[in-house]
């Protein structure tokens, strides 16, 4: 994603729901999210804004928005990842989330390796991760299954590599992942289904935002 100049819990209050763009503060007291003054959406007219009826259209381009941010991407890439999925067979909409879960940042974070989209991003740039046996540092790497995911020998003793190993050890794995912590390596098994996905959004309206 660009550089992020405006504040990501503004992103969150404007979606009105955590999107968990900090990671682990965002699971803390400290996320905007908690206090009760921070619920109605940004600027100075947040409580109007809250009264005021939401027209079809407003709603469809605030689902997109959500999920856009949510895996923090561009406005291009995110037209390009629809375009695919309605190419593809199935329902668009979850073809379009399962393509945006399969990306490699976010088998990363899912992994629990990081503790957020953005931080999987940077040290999949930075190329500590591999895939089949070969370092790939392209976070929108779409990965298949059967694919294998590593953390490169030169990134293990890393103090990123100590603190990812409790990351893991506490995170419980979607069932479309396995993971073995004794060699770092992880697998995915196959294309998660729509109720492994814990997107809270209507991607039929962010479909329908495509297609009016």
């Amino acid at each position: 994603m660009s550089v992020t100049w405006e504040s990501r819990c503004r992103y969150c209050r404007r979606a009105g729901q955590k999107l968990f763009l900090k990671g682990e503060r965002c699971f803390t007291r400290k996320c905007a999210m908690e206090k009760e003054s921070r619920k109605k959406p940004p600027g100075q007219h947040g409580d109007d804004a809250m009264r005021r009826k939401v027209t079809e259209y407003g709603e469809q381009l605030l689902e997109k928005q959500k999920l856009k941010r949510m895996y923090q991407l561009r406005e291009g890439q995110f037209s390009d990842y629809m375009t695919e999925a309605t190419r593809r067979r199935g329902v668009t909409g979850e073809n379009m989330l399962q393509l945006l879960e399969m990306r490699l940042d976010n088998v990363i974070f899912r992994l629990g390796w990081a503790s957020s989209r953005g931080m999987a991003r940077q040290v999949v740039s930075h190329r500590f991760f591999t895939v089949n046996g070969k370092r790939v540092n392209v976070p929108s790497f779409q990965l298949r299954p059967g694919d294998t995911i590593g953390l490169h020998e030169s990134k293990r003793e890393t103090s990123f590599a100590k603190g990812a190993v409790e990351r893991v050890n506490n995170t419980t794995l979607p069932a479309w992942l396995s993971m073995d912590t004794q060699t770092y390596e992880a697998k995915v098994l196959r294309a998660p289904t729509r109720g492994e996905i814990d997107a809270e959004v209507n991607e039929q309206l962010i479909v329908e935002f495509y297609t009016r």
